[in-house]
């Protein structure tokens, strides 16, 4: 015999429904419908405000406010769009609560396999739920939204401009493609900045470097910029342990040959050596790179081998660089031409 199950909870019911202003009160519906619309259509005004402060303030103008000085661009810029943002906020807030449907509605729970008239009834409460919004008999709230919707997006898409300049072919060959090495340039210690000799480096050596006219560009952003494309790792091995394809024969001295010391990756600066398998180890992520094959990656996430900077002796028997890196240094992006990168196989 099946005994009736009690539920756990009683059922609480639902309580007395209060009717709000607006649904008794056409004329109080109407004065939110034009408040709404006006909130609305006020974003269009503070967008077109923020592009004239973007285009016309000088970004120098300083804003005297409380006895403290701003930025006139910056903080104009801030309150135009802000309040664009605020006013469809504010309208869509105000919509749902005064004008929306009020009515409470129970919905039984059941099982997680929709029935096969699952679309049907989508359908219909889509249906009931744009009749229930009023947006067919007040046609301008959903215009209104439509449109402050599309328009908040240009305040977000003119600022996309500040990120940098169009990074052109040309452009790119003169900034994240190109480093401070050049032919002639000795090979420095990037600590004591003393140059690096071929004949005191020993068998299963690694050396941290920068090139040598890294100490005249001083300090700041421009020297930290520098100093991350061009930093290098030195090494020597054993001449016969190692592969030196016929296109990079001149690329080093005897077994002495130097590499980025930027991973392929994320752009970690590496230089966990491991002297018995010549292998460079990346501590963040693990990429495991050859230097005893051009650099290839031989495990971890790095997709392309790391770059080697050609080297060979001055008359002095320092080392010194051959050329810039071929190509470019650190991890990819979405305009790189990996075409030129070293892989396995390659003469």
């Amino acid at each position: 015999m099946n005994e009736e199950k009690i539920p756990p909870v009683a059922d609480p019911g639902l309580e007395e429904h209060e009717h709000r202003f607006t649904d008794v009160d056409e004329a109080a519906a109407d004065r939110a419908y034009k408040q709404i619309v006006a909130m609305l259509a006020s974003v269009p005004v503070f967008v077109l405000a923020f592009l004239f402060v973007y285009f016309g303030v000088p970004k120098e103008a300083e804003l005297v406010l409380f006895g403290a000085n701003f930025k006139m661009q910056t903080t104009l810029l801030g309150l135009t769009g802000g309040l664009a943002t605020l006013m469809i906020g504010v309208a869509a807030i105000a919509w749902a609560r005064s004008l929306m449907s009020d009515e409470e509605i129970v919905g039984d729970r059941h099982g997680a396999a929709s029935p096969p008239e699952a679309r049907e009834r989508v359908l219909a409460d889509l249906e009931t739920g744009i009749e229930a919004s009023g947006i067919r008999r007040r046609k301008l709230l959903g215009t209104g939204m439509a449109g402050a919707l599309g328009l908040i997006a240009v305040p977000a898409l003119v600022s996309l401009a500040d990120l940098g300049p169009w990074p052109t072919p040309a452009l790119r060959a003169e900034t994240l493609e190109k480093t401070i090495w050049a032919e002639g340039i000795r090979l420095v210690n990037d600590v004591t900045y003393l140059p690096l000799k071929a004949s005191d480096l020993e068998v299963g050596q690694l050396v941290n470097a920068v090139p040598a006219n890294l100490e005249k560009i001083g300090a700041g952003a421009e020297f930290q910029q520098a100093k991350a494309k061009a930093a290098i790792i030195v090494v020597r091995m054993d001449p016969n342990s190692i592969k030196i394809p016929d296109s990079r024969k001149d690329w080093q001295v005897d077994g002495i040959l130097s590499y980025s010391k930027i991973c392929t990756h994320v752009g970690c600066p590496i230089s966990l050596w491991e002297q018995q398998t010549h292998h460079l180890l990346c501590p963040c992520h693990q990429s495991t790179f050859d230097l005893a094959n051009s650099g290839i990656v031989v495990f971890g996430p790095a997709a392309r081998s790391l770059p080697q900077l050609p080297i060979t002796t001055d008359s002095e028997g320092y080392l010194v660089a051959r050329s810039d890196f071929t190509v470019p240094v650190g991890p990819s992006y979405f305009e790189r031409d990996s075409s030129k990168d070293f892989k396995e196989g390659d003469r």
